[in-house]
């Protein structure tokens, strides 16, 4: 493979500075070969979701970073943030640009419930949400309705956890996180009252990590209770109906943890789980005020279906963890019922590539973007040819023409470091939240 490439450089552009855009990068890298590449995003900032969506107070999932933060010190990669495809260059223009292009621009807009009400103030999806406390700047003005009213967080994945944990933790167990300034203060001074994860299936089709429930137990509110849902509100006895054996020694791990929360009394609880409910109305005259909700429960068939009466949930606010969708892109195959890329592997087309999000669904941890990584430089490695295109060059010709500047490795420095200097012990950083904020410390550094 080296000798293919001798005497001449691979030329290539990845879309999306996120774990899927590193790793791919870090997987052309370690092939040894001449190579430049072009990381280019949207935002002023790297590092996609592991900035932006991982929870603030897992800053241990958040240290990828810094083997990210080695590669952008490589001479062969240049970093373009502030620049978004379809705005300020075209993937027409980049495949004419490159030898190859790899779109992990992720998934970024969240599925929806589908149910009335859905438009009311203080009901947001999860995507909206976590952007907000964790300083994303698309979100910086959301405001969401905070005034001490119970929560109900519909999903029973990692994210409802996520968002329940971070609406109960105290000021003192934040402190050591990145939660931005607004969402502190304003969950500070009035954290619900109460908050209800609510799942339509039962704790054996939940899809969090035994880790992330169990952090639940610490927290200085206290403990979680289970509530009741439909005729199948009580914890299995085991696992027994789950084939898989790994899952099902998984799914007997979850079970006993939860039995143990079922032991908490509701009325003092300010966490509840309530399995095997479903929404069917959001209900309120000028804000989200309850949400009406139908017992779920399953059959002798297995299959999910409603059992019992409808019920009211009180609620001030209202948040939905349910999944997240791609985006399409002008030029490439995509396909909207499945929010993703088509595809055949990494490969789009010739010269055009994939991985993450966007091209098999929104699951997995940060890790598991890796092999997404490793498959579409392998495939670009095996397939592509380096033909002398431009490349960096004419990237930097065509904004520079455009008079559209951006944001590079020194500028991206720059804000690192402004952050890192606002913070307060045990805080790592204080976030900039907003574009403009963000791009004058980066101007600065080049002023400078």
């Amino acid at each position: 493979m080296r000798r293919r490439f001798h005497r001449s450089t691979l030329r290539v552009a990845v879309v999306g500075a996120g774990p899927a855009g590193f790793y791919t990068v870090d997987a052309l890298l370690r092939a040894e070969i001449p190579v430049e590449i072009d990381l280019i995003d949207r935002l002023p900032t790297p590092f996609g979701l592991v900035r932006g969506g991982v929870a603030p107070d897992h800053q241990h999932t958040k240290g990828v970073e810094r083997s990210f933060e080695a590669l952008l010190d490589r001479p062969e990669l240049c970093f373009w943030g502030d620049v978004e495809l379809g705005r300020d260059i075209h993937l027409a223009e980049l495949r004419g640009l490159y030898d190859a292009v790899v779109l992990a621009i992720g998934a970024p807009h969240e599925r929806r419930l589908g149910i009335p009400g859905e438009e009311l103030p203080g009901v947001h999806g999860s995507a909206a949400f976590v952007g907000w406390y964790n300083g994303h700047p698309d979100y910086e003005d959301l405001a969401p309705l905070l005034d001490g009213r119970p929560a109900v967080v519909v999903g029973n994945g990692n994210v409802a956890l996520d968002l329940a944990r971070v609406l109960l933790k105290t000021s003192e167990e934040m402190a050591a996180s990145d939660l931005c300034d607004a969402a502190r203060e304003a969950i500070a001074a009035a954290p619900p009252a109460q908050v209800t994860l609510l799942g339509r299936r039962g704790p054996l089709q939940a899809r969090f990590t035994l880790a992330e429930l169990r952090e639940l137990a610490d927290l200085a509110v206290g403990p979680p209770a289970i509530l009741a849902g439909g005729d199948d509100n009580a914890l299995p006895d085991d696992a027994a109906v789950v084939e898989d054996e790994r899952a099902r020694r998984k799914a007997e791990r979850v079970l006993s943890v939860l039995r143990g929360f079922a032991e908490t009394p509701a009325e003092q609880a300010r966490l509840h789980l309530r399995f095997f409910t479903r929404p069917l109305e959001v209900l309120g005259e000028t804000r989200v005020e309850a949400l009406r909700c139908q017992p779920t429960g399953f059959d002798a068939e297995g299959r999910l279906v409603d059992q019992g009466a409808p019920f009211e949930l009180p609620c001030g606010l209202l948040l939905t963890a349910i999944g997240y969708t791609g985006e399409a892109v002008e030029g490439a195959a995509f396909d909207p019922a499945s929010g993703r890329f088509r595809a055949q592997g990494p490969r789009l087309e010739p010269g055009l590539y994939a991985a993450g999000w966007c091209l098999r669904g929104p699951s997995g941890v940060i890790g598991t973007n890796k092999h997404d990584g490793d498959a579409a430089a392998a495939a670009i490695l095996e397939e592509v040819k380096a033909e002398a295109k431009p490349g960096r060059v004419g990237l930097h010709g065509i904004l520079t023409g455009r008079q559209r500047g951006w944001v590079d490795r020194t500028g991206w420095r720059a804000i690192d470091e402004a952050e890192r200097a606002a913070a307060t012990a045990p805080a790592p950083r204080r976030k900039l939240t907003g574009y403009a904020a963000l791009r004058s410390a980066a101007q600065e550094a080049e002023q400078g």
